[in-house]
This record gives C-alpha cells, sequence and structure tokens, in this order.
C-alpha cells in the first residue's frame, strides 16, 4: 500500500498555559499543505521495521510510525508485522508535523487495509498517545485544536489558497522552544475564535494570525525573521512561522505572486522552497 503523509502549517497559535503534566495548553488553527511525505506498507512481515534513508529518521521503536504499528495491533488484537518505507520530503524540525503525520497515516493505513476494525474517533483518541497532532491528521480537515491540540473544532472558512513555505535549513527543537518560553511575555493580540469562525477569509482576517512562539525560535534561529522578512517584501498577505519552528509560510492572493515570490526568493537564498496550497 502506497500512501501520502501531508505536512501542516499553524495559521495560528496561542499558547494559553502550562500544564501540571508539563505539556502546555494551545489555541490553534492548523490546516494540511500539498508538502508530503511517501509511505509504502508491506504486510504479512514477521515484524514492525521502519525504513528511511533520511539520516535523522530513527529507524526503530523511537519512530512514531513504529510506535503507531505496535499501537494498532495492541488494540485490535491483530497479529501480524508489517514493513514501513518512508520516503521523506517533509523538512524535520521545521514546526511541519511530519513525525506525527507520518503515524496518523500509518495508522489509517493499517486500519484500511485490515477492514476498519477501529472507528475514526477511536483511532484519534488512541492516536492521540502517539503525539498531541496525531488527531487532527488523521482527521484531515482544518481545525481550531485545543487542550494540548487534541481538541478538534472545525473550521470551515479556510480558503485553498497558494502558501510559499520557506524552511532555512536549520532545524530547531520543539523541546528546546518551550524551554525557554515566558508566558509572562507574551503580548500578543488574541484572536476571539468564536467570532473567527463567523468571518469571510480576507486579507484582514489572515493579518491577525500570529504565533506566541515566533520570537523565542527566532532567538534561536535568526533564518525565521530574515525568510518572514523575505516572503513580506515579495507580496505574502502574511507571512509567519509555523508550529516550533523554523519553517516559515507566506499566504498568497494568487499562484501567480507566489511563484514571483520563489523565483526571487531562490535566486538569493538556499533555503529550501515549497511552493504548495493549502488542504480544506
Amino acid at each position: 500500500m502506497k500512501i501520502q503523509s501531508p505536512a501542516k502549517i499553524n495559521l495560528f497559535l496561542e499558547v494559553c498555559s502550562k500544564r501540571p503534566d508539563g505539556y502546555h495548553n494551545l489555541n490553534t488553527l492548523m490546516c494540511c499543505i500539498e508538502l508530503y511525505d511517501t509511505i509504502r506498507l508491506t504486510f504479512g512481515q514477521k515484524e514492525i521495521s521502519v525504513h528511511c534513508a533520511h539520516p535523522y529518521v530513527p529507524e526503530d521503536r523511537t519512530n512514531l510510525a513504529w510506535r503507531a504499528a505496535q499501537l494498532f495491533f495492541d488494540t485490535t488484537g491483530i497479529h501480524d508485522g508489517v514493513r514501513m518505507d518512508i520516503e521523506k520530503n517533509i523538512p524535520i524540525g521545521a514546526g511541519l508535523g511530519g513525525g506525527s503525520s507520518n503515524a496518523a497515516t500509518v495508522l489509517k493505513g493499517l486500519n484500511s487495509f485490515y477492514g476498519l476494525p477501529v472507528s475514526n474517533k477511536d483511532l484519534m483518541t488512541f492516536g492521540k498517545s502517539i503525539g498531541a497532532d496525531v488527531p487532527f491528521f488523521i482527521y484531515g480537515k482544518p481545525a481550531v485544536a485545543t487542550g494540548i491540540g487534541d481538541i478538534l473544532t472545525p473550521c470551515d472558512f479556510i480558503k485553498s489558497v497558494p502558501i510559499l513555505l520557506v524552511y532555512p535549513s536549520v532545524p530547531v527543537s520543539t523541546a528546546e522552544v518551550y524551554k525557554k518560553l515566558n508566558l509572562t511575555l507574551t503580548k500578543t493580540k488574541k484572536i476571539n475564535t468564536k467570532i473567527l469562525f463567523k468571518l469571510k477569509w480576507d486579507q484582514d482576517v489572515v493579518k491577525q494570525f500570529f504565533n506566541d512562539l515566533e520570537s523565542v525560535a527566532s532567538a534561536i534561529c535568526p533564518e525565521i525573521q530574515e525568510a518572514k522578512a523575505s516572503l513580506l517584501a515579495y507580496d505574502a498577505l502574511t507571512a509567519l512561522m509555523t508550529g516550533s519552528g523554523s519553517a516559515v509560510f507566506g499566504l498568497y492572493k494568487n499562484i501567480e505572486s507566489a511563484k514571483k515570490a520563489y523565483n526571487a526568493i531562490s535566486q538569493n537564498h538556499t533555503w529550501q522552497l515549497h511552493l504548495s496550497h493549502l488542504v480544506v
């Protein structure tokens, strides 16, 4: 079975509070984009195995895809093995959710192959134990995520606009960003999501988007602000870091504007650039 595993971006990300369990309560709008890893599942194996040519992707039990397969077999009582070959296109340490997406994609693929023994709702529930973003990737549609990112509310006003994604080729540690976050210093203007659901997608709305983690990650990786400035200089409606970084995206009115920005920025930088669209 050959399946695609999408990246996501956070159109806004508010860190609300720190929880007793060490996680943070979030308020974030997430949307998948047209940038995919490819996963090939080979069934009827003696054991679970993961194979990936990327040097930073583990091929053992620490890989989230491996954990997803084990969780699926343990939960369903199915005694089988699977080989997972992952072709990495989503940058690592970029805030794009590649690992969580791989796990969710494996869960959905296994569930499909074995005749849907688990409901989508239950798949999302036990997928949460692998990672906070896994339920979102199983859901697969734009959603506001609260709690640790696992409580999802559909967001239907998003349009499939072009985006230009810039990865400065510098991975950023999520744990390090949260460790350095000072919640008392997050002065960002907050969005009332109840009002947001009633709004139409336009330039005024997208300019309200923000990311509370951006200033912290930028101190670790100054290229984040340089990438953001480059996108805004080439007519992005807005530009923001996604997740805990270091990737930055710009939203564009049309594909022609995005392509123009792509060509201009690629001539002046060695960053990884990806032209894409929001998946709605």
